[in-house]
């Protein structure tokens, strides 16, 4: 008897050890891994998940319109190879499918994660409509996102960090277009990124932080770079009144607009938004040419503007299989 319940009570720990496992699964587009497509290993995601499912995907094309749905939480999608893992679709908006109303911005987008706990690295998303419409790579709706080692490739509206309270990292990663290819409402934290501004551009971000939240766009160590002309390009535009963008010690390339930031052609954006600089430098640092209603920090100022501090007490960093 007494053998019988030791028994039972070891098999009890190894379920309970292997049910706290991190499940992991395979995308192959020959058929070597669990799932051919991308698509179906969300799809696989239970609702309500708990524990990260790790998704790792060989190197191809996978070319899929891709959602991850509310509730379809703690998945993290590893790619074989970031400039060989690529995942991709071309809609814009304004594309007419069948009979359904022309589409949006959001429905547009390549990629839209609307879970919580979603993180990424060593992927490529891609969007290729070019210019024809605004056409995100990815669209993140749910909270605390990380994405590293990525690359978010598009023209217009590349990446798109949309949900109302969403806390969003980016850790070295790559982000090109060309007119607001960075927008969205979420407060997302960027870090040694860089951000490659496509000639026939004329802002790089849009922010629409909603009144109500403290921090939007905060790029630490980011670079500009590309291929635009100098004068060409204003660092952000205020989307929504009450935008809020902060640069810290980021290199701007001359592309940058001596200006250095836009209005949106209404008067009291000048004073419901907050775009700030601390210690830009490069060829389109010009703190004494810029707008008068934008900010340079004190370092006293900028102190405030931790990663702790701007999500919200999340340490993206602590975030593990």
């Amino acid at each position: 008897m007494l053998i019988r319940s030791i028994f039972f009570i070891a098999l009890c720990f190894c379920s309970l050890a292997g049910f706290a496992q991190v499940k992991r699964v395979t995308v192959a587009k020959d058929g070597s891994g669990n799932y051919r497509t991308v698509q179906a290993a969300l799809d696989a995601v239970p609702k309500n998940n708990r524990a990260f499912i790790t998704i790792f995907i060989k190197s191809g094309t996978y070319k899929e319109k891709l959602n991850l749905a509310k509730k379809q939480n703690f998945v993290h999608l590893v790619g074989e190879d970031l400039s060989t893992t690529i995942l991709t679709y071309d809609d814009y908006n304004g594309r007419a499918v069948d009979t359904i109303e022309p589409m949006g911005t959001s429905e547009a987008s390549s990629f839209r994660v609307f879970g919580n706990d979603f993180t990424a690295e060593n992927l490529t998303f891609e969007n290729t409509a070019g210019k024809i419409g605004q056409g995100p790579a990815m669209w993140v709706y749910g909270d605390k996102a990380t994405f590293k080692n990525c690359r978010f490739l598009g023209t217009r509206d590349t990446l798109y960090p949309y949900g109302y309270g969403s806390r969003q990292y980016y850790k070295d990663c790559y982000i090109e277009g060309t007119t607001d290819f960075i927008l969205g409402a979420a407060t997302a934290w960027f870090e040694d990124c860089t951000l490659f501004c496509k000639d026939g551009g004329t802002v790089i971000m849009a922010p629409s932080t909603p009144d109500s939240v403290r921090y939007g766009f905060v790029l630490q160590r980011c670079k500009v770079v590309g291929d635009a002309p100098a004068d060409s390009y204003f660092i952000a535009r205020p989307w929504k009144p009450f935008a809020k963008t902060v640069l810290l010690n980021c290199e701007l390339s001359a592309a940058i607009h001596p200006k250095g930031w836009d209005h949106w052609g209404k008067e009291s954006n000048k004073q419901d938004a907050f775009f700030a600089e601390f210690k830009s430098i490069g060829p389109g640092a010009s703190p004494k040419t810029r707008i008068l209603w934008s900010r340079q920090l004190t370092p006293q100022q900028a102190a405030f503007y931790t990663r702790e501090a701007v999500l919200g007490g999340w340490d993206p960093t602590a975030t593990s299989e």
